[in-house]
């Protein structure tokens, strides 16, 4: 289940971001919403890959937004 999540997360980063395969994986497997989405206590396993994208989409605009401010 959570493999076939990451193959479709990739896939929605790849499409969305312009960019290519490893490029996307490192994003992916570098990411919070990936910790979570390894940790079954946290159950978002169970979730649509759609709704794990949109948790990903969120942590890239936070964290967008920390690099800008520490860059000040």
């Amino acid at each position: 289940m959570i493999e076939c999540i990451t193959t479709e997360l990739t896939e929605y980063v790849m499409r969305d971001y312009h960019i290519g395969m490893k490029e996307a994986l490192d994003m992916v497997y570098n990411s919070e919403t990936y910790s979570k989405l390894l940790d079954t206590n946290s159950g978002l396993y169970y979730q649509s890959p759609l709704l794990v994208y949109d948790l990903f989409k969120e942590e890239q605009v936070i964290n967008g937004k920390k690099e800008q401010d520490n860059g000040k």
